[in-house]
């Protein structure tokens, strides 16, 4: 089947990771990162710290789909006119030496486009789950107290775990529908790093590395945030700002024709938010 290079499809298919940039449930990538190490509570106590974020990510790319390739290449700005729902968040559960974390995101979005005197509607949604664990494999006290009454520490935390992505549209021109999806999940490795500037303010950072050809050929998800410590609703909360890129570079197997699927693309921007320890 001859490929097909429609730049509105791109942005469309471009919205639904965009979407994977607007949180409720919080962060992995969404994504542990965005998470304190505990120091808010007992050592040994375990708690559960919720973190909601927005990402106004931007997309730069290339991909294909039922055998229309593209480039995608889509500011934030735009993604806005055509989003219909957006969920995502992380939930992390510590004790302060080691723990576990769950991010899911889900995006959902509309478009029609005018290709040769004809309507064509495409409807995308995106669901990425990712789940995973780490450890404090080092800690220093750097001098004084935060304002929650903890020492103030540099620790470093390697992290591993699973990320799941699927992607699914709905593509309908002339009174024909066709429906396409594709889903893969990749391992990943990484480290966090958690730094008590002051007794206020805090710097969290993540990498990970991920994919190994076992579900996308590479995966990179890279975020850094800094917080300033405060309450809200009368729990340690901690007001966070920072920047994250994530990186996907999937092929399907069967990479031909209407079959065809390839998804690489970057999605890259500044993000807001906050944790919460409960």
């Amino acid at each position: 089947m001859q490929a097909h290079r429609i730049p509105a499809t791109a942005r469309m298919m471009a919205r639904c990771a965009v979407a994977l940039s607007v949180t409720l449930l919080c962060s992995t990538p969404s994504n542990a990162a965005d998470f304190d190490q505990a120091r808010m509570a007992p050592q040994g106590d375990w708690t559960v710290i919720v973190s909601p974020y927005v990402w106004a990510a931007s997309l730069k790319g290339d991909a294909s789909l039922a055998g229309f390739d593209t480039d995608v290449d889509v500011p934030f700005k735009d993604t806005l006119d055509h989003l219909d729902l957006a969920l995502m968040g992380n939930i992390e559960l510590t004790n302060g030496q080691w723990g576990v974390y769950f991010d899911g995101q889900y995006v959902r979005t509309s478009q029609d486009e005018e290709l040769l005197s004809h309507e064509i509607g495409l409807d995308i949604k995106m669901t990425t789950l990712a789940f995973g664990a780490f450890y404090q494999v080092y800690e220093q006290e750097l001098g004084g107290n935060t304002v929650f009454g903890k020492p103030r520490t540099l620790s470093i935390e390697p992290t591993i775990g699973l990320r799941w992505t699927k992607l699914e549209a709905d593509v309908s021109v002339a009174g024909f529908n066709t429906s396409k999806s594709a889903d893969w999940t990749d391992p990943f490795v990484g480290l966090r790093l958690n730094a008590d500037l002051s007794e206020r303010w805090n710097l969290v950072a993540e990498a990970d590395v991920g994919g190994f050809d076992v579900g996308s050929k590479l995966s990179v998800n890279a975020q850094a945030y800094l917080g300033y410590r405060t309450e809200m609703l009368g729990q340690p909360t901690i007001l966070r700002a920072g920047y994250r890129l994530l990186y996907q570079d999937y092929e399907s197997d069967d990479f031909t024709g209407a079959n065809k699927f390839r998804w690489d693309v970057s999605q890259h921007g500044p993000v807001i938010g906050f944790s919460m320890l409960f």
